[in-house]
């Protein structure tokens, strides 16, 4: 069977500047809310990941013409989609393929699409979605592999949701802005990609206010115009390699980032001990020989994030004392555990909590990933402990990742892939390979 893995060595302390590729999470809302415009759409800063070429896939199925440029702009014409119905097997690929429901719905009236999949660490419902559209004026259909969602008509509606979400938040937002009438999204989720998808619209025409807040409203529109906008940068990539700083005692600085988003996150790591500075567009952390242990619990944004957890938890097994993470956003996200333990680490998991006993040291051992968070938790641990760390489930860090190794290498990680036929034990080292 081919296959790729990461391999990561034993790092000194790590220095320079990596420059933060384009949110995933935000791109994979704005490239369905194009199907929105009516003439053509730009969209900068999209990272060719493993999402990405499916929602690619998605596109050449419907008719929406979407093209990368020799500039990496993606070129969106969405004037040729001529069907709503998403190959349930495309759309059970990634999570976020339901936003192509609010994006679609208003135009043609009815959308088939199969159930939302991606990383599977928790159970992730769609029953806020199913709420919010079915308030708008939509009927649902439930079959095995995928459903059905249909409205003659989307009409504004008052909408508080039960539980926030970002998820449903934007897809509601989708589905309300060429709704008729005036809608209201309460206890709405307030993330930075909310925020993100919410500006694109406007932009485009729409009249959405209030994002960022936990009320948004929108007033229907007829019509939304093509432009061209800048995806934000992401967030959780550039949080992960602050703390890369943390557990190598570095300096690391991420640039080409907005400082707002990560308030939580530099909060904890200055409580834990690292010396933080910002910019207008960059942060800098540093490392420090004497670093505390920490209680850190998730929560929605502006809260520390759920995505954060992982790669926190690595620096904690580093930091001697007893540390605690619980995070009630996915109480079960902590597949990336056992991985740990097994390269020496002693975490155990109580009901929704991480106990960690920090300063033991690890060592290098094969691991797998089972999502994107859990595979840089696994590499930012692997450069603290003693020999070579071998890394399968590549595939999800691709999830999140256009570059993983290059990002690693600016600066300074010893982090390469291999790929190879490993039923056989032989790999081929790629371009990265810095032995």
């Amino acid at each position: 069977m081919n296959a790729k893995t990461i391999h990561v060595a034993t790092s000194g302390p790590l220095n320079g500047t990596v420059t933060i590729p384009g949110s995933k999470n935000s791109s994979l809302a704005l490239l369905a809310a194009t199907c929105l415009a009516d003439s053509q759409v730009v969209l900068e800063g999209v990272p060719d990941i493993y999402d990405f070429r499916i929602i690619t896939q998605i596109g050449k199925d419907i008719g929406l013409h979407m093209e990368r440029d020799s500039s990496g702009d993606i070129l969106i014409d969405p004037r040729y989609i001529y069907n709503s119905v998403i190959d349930p097997g495309l759309s059970s690929a990634y999570r976020a393929s339901y936003y192509f429901i609010g994006a679609l719905l208003a135009g043609f009236g009815k959308v088939t699409i199969g159930f939302p999949g991606g990383d599977d660490f928790s159970s992730r419902p769609i029953d806020q979605h199913v709420k919010a559209l079915r308030a708008l004026g939509a009927e649902f259909t439930f079959y095995t592999d995928h459903y059905v969602v249909s409205a003659k008509q989307l009409t504004g509606a008052d909408i508080y949701f039960d539980t926030i979400t970002s998820g449903g938040t934007i897809n509601a937002m989708l589905a309300a802005v060429k709704a008729r009438g005036r809608t209201y999204l309460r206890n709405a989720a307030r993330d930075p990609e909310v925020v993100d998808t919410a500006n694109l619209l406007n932009q485009m025409g729409a009249k959405v206010y209030g994002a960022g807040t936990e009320t948004i409203r929108i007033e229907g529109v007829p019509y939304l115009s093509g432009v061209r906008y800048q995806v934000i940068p992401d967030r959780l990539i550039a949080g992960a390699f602050l703390m890369s700083a943390g557990i190598t005692g570095g300096t690391v600085t991420v640039a080409d980032v907005i400082p707002e988003h990560l308030e939580a996150c530099i909060a904890k790591l200055k409580e834990i001990g690292l010396q933080i500075e910002c910019g207008e567009q960059s942060i800098t952390a540093y490392g420090a020989s004497r670093l505390k242990p920490s209680r850190v619990s998730t929560d929605m944004y502006p809260g520390f994030a759920t995505d954060l957890q992982q790669p926190l938890t690595a620096l904690l097994t580093q930091i001697p004392g007893k540390s605690i993470v619980t995070d009630r956003v996915y109480p079960k996200r902590y597949n990336h555990v056992l991985q740990l333990n097994r390269m020496g680490a002693d975490i155990e998991i109580r009901k929704d909590s991480a106990l960690i006993r920090g300063g033991r040291p690890l060592r290098g051992a094969q691991v797998h990933a089972t999502d994107v968070r859990a595979g840089t938790c696994l590499i930012l641990a692997g450069l603290a402990a003693e020999g070579e760390t071998v890394i399968s489930g590549v595939e999800h860090i691709e999830r999140g990742y256009e570059d993983a190794i290059g990002l690693f290498r600016a600066i300074g990680a010893p982090v390469w892939m291999r790929s190879g036929d490993m039923g056989q034990g032989q790999f081929a080292e790629d371009q990265y390979n810095v032995r």
